[in-house]
């Protein structure tokens, strides 16, 4: 008895291909939406870093004078201006807040000097994927040495 020879493709051959083919995709735009989120989520982190260090060299700039009576409880500067979730000119989304803590808040020992040395802080939060993100910066200015 001769058996017949079967050529071409049978279903399992082409249900097995698919399949393969099917991983193949998913695994192809899995990655390449971590790789897009994780590069939009480094370039949001990105800008914010950038906005808290120029904040920052500002603080610096201004000097201790600026800063001398204000503590953690303070909420407008000395030029009327709010410490407290401030939007940024020209970057939509992103908020800036500083915080000035005097270092006889910071070290509670007994006879420390009020308005010597400020602690500041510049944090600066922005929105990523429905959650707040924030970057946190800080300096340290006396009154010794500034303008």
């Amino acid at each position: 008895m001769k058996l017949k020879e079967e050529k071409g493709f049978t279903g399992v051959d082409i249900s097995i291909s698919i399949i393969i083919i099917f991983i193949f995709v998913s695994i192809i735009v899995t990655l390449s939406y971590e790789l897009n989120s994780s590069s939009q989520k480094i370039k949001a982190r990105g800008e914010a870093l950038e906005i808290a260090i120029y904040e920052i060299e500002n603080i610096k700039g201004k000097g201790f004078l600026e800063f001398e009576n204000l503590n953690s409880t303070s909420n407008i500067d000395k030029m009327g201006n709010k410490l407290k979730n401030q939007s940024i000119d020209g970057k939509s989304g992103y908020y800036k807040s500083i915080l000035v803590q005097d270092y006889s808040e910071i070290n509670t020992m007994p006879n420390i000097k009020k308005n010597l040395v400020k602690k500041i802080s510049v944090i600066i939060s922005y929105q990523y994927k429905g959650e707040e993100e924030k970057i946190e910066l800080s300096t340290i200015l006396t009154k010794f040495g500034s303008g």
